[in-house]
């Protein structure tokens, strides 16, 4: 997926989430080292910092019925049903820019973040 389509989707649909191509390979070699973990968890939680939520990322070992599952190409994406409501028509993407590489969400729920980018306030 080009930086091009990330920013400018062709369409919005509120109950996805989304990994880009270069999220997908991010989280894939990740996974390779974790043989038992069954995918990747994203959750919300409310932050200590400045705004009221942050993001958290870990592998799953047990999902929960409480789980909405993605499937991208070769991993699956756990999102429990709280985080999801925050989480909901985001596009997570892996960027790289120099030394620099990190992991960018793309939250139209997000209607502000921190100075120090590590917590978000969002308008549900």
């Amino acid at each position: 997926m080009d930086k091009n389509s990330l920013s400018n989707p062709k369409s919005f649909d509120p109950s996805t989430f989304l990994l880009s191509d270069k999220a997908i390979e991010h989280f894939s070699r990740s996974l390779k080292n974790m043989e038992k973990a069954k995918g990747i968890r994203f959750a919300v939680s409310e932050a200590s910092g400045c705004s009221g939520y942050t993001y958290e990322l870990d592998y799953v070992l047990e999902s929960s019925e409480n789980d909405h599952v993605f499937d991208f190409k070769n991993i699956k994406v756990f999102i429990d049903t709280n985080s999801f409501k925050y989480l909901r028509g985001t596009t997570v993407d892996f960027e790289v820019d120099g030394v620099n590489q990190g992991i960018k969400f793309l939250n139209p729920n997000v209607k502000a973040v921190c100075g120090c980018g590590e917590s978000f306030e969002v308008e549900l």
